[in-house]
């Protein structure tokens, strides 16, 4: 005997009836998400005299890509008693602040995410062939994670070079160990839902509600804080992590070179 027919769909503007057996919808999907688009708008009133200042101190705040003994690091110090505006009391020549998230499956490749502020669409996404677990305990154990992201200088072809963070493809080291690739990518529907999750989140670490964890890669696990981003030049811009109030903690630098 033939089973019943099809139900038909419902007409336009009509909702269909609930199946209680169907899941419950996320929790990265039951709200909207209300992120903000980065701004694309820059300050046009700072001084010619101002932007040499700037530019001469992000040169030097960008050395550590060099690795120099910690006595010999002359030229931040000798800034720091010269500027009251870049440098705080640690004696090092602070960048733009903005928002930095480290996310993932625990077995899963860690994404990191960068913001204008909490509220806003990632303006740079990037997903590093690192399990999320293992750089969490790198960071952990260590307490000092430097990741140097690489990419090849292409040959100018007439049109205008892209930004060194527009590079879509690089090659990935922690701590000097080389991990594989990273590449930047445009948000997904899971990182925006992340996102929107977090957006009343300044700083810190947890791990996402239950229902997000994957049966195979674990559960989603987070870390944000505030970075500094310093432009070194047209071919290098490091984000250096921030912990609260210059407390003794996790150290992680990102460095961007175009080689």
């Amino acid at each position: 005997m033939a089973g019943p027919p099809p139900c038909p769909p419902p007409p336009p503007g009509e909702a269909a009836a609930a199946d209680p057996d169907s899941p419950e919808p996320s929790a990265l999907h039951r709200f909207p998400v209300t992120l903000l688009q980065p701004s694309t708008q820059r300050k046009q009133n700072r001084s010619k005299p101002t932007k040499m200042l700037h530019s001469f101190r992000s040169a030097f705040r960008a050395l550590p890509i060099i690795a120099v003994p910690p006595g010999c690091r002359i030229p931040t110090a000798a800034l720091s008693r010269g500027s009251s505006s870049n440098a705080h009391r640690d004696g090092r020549v602070h960048g733009t602040r903005t928002t930095g998230t480290l996310f993932g499956h625990r077995k899963a490749r860690i994404t990191l995410a960068f913001q204008e502020n909490p509220r806003s669409v990632p303006h740079l996404l990037l997903e590093v062939a690192v399990p999320t677990a293992r750089f969490m305990q790198d960071m952990g154990s260590s307490g000092l994670v430097r990741v140097a992201l690489e990419c090849e200088k292409k040959v100018a072809t007439g049109r205008k070079s892209r930004r060194v963070l527009d590079e879509p493809m690089w090659t990935a080291y922690v701590n000097g160990r080389s991990v594989g690739y990273a590449a930047r990518r445009d948000p997904t529907e899971l990182d925006l839902g992340v996102m929107q999750l977090l957006h009343a989140v300044s700083m810190g670490a947890g791990v996402l509600p239950a229902d997000k964890t994957d049966p195979v890669d674990g559960e989603l696990t987070y870390m944000r804080a505030y970075f500094d981003r310093v432009i070194g030049s047209k071919d290098s811009e490091t984000f250096y992590m921030l912990n609260p109030d210059g407390n003794a903690g996790p150290e992680l630098s990102i460095f961007f070179v175009r080689i």
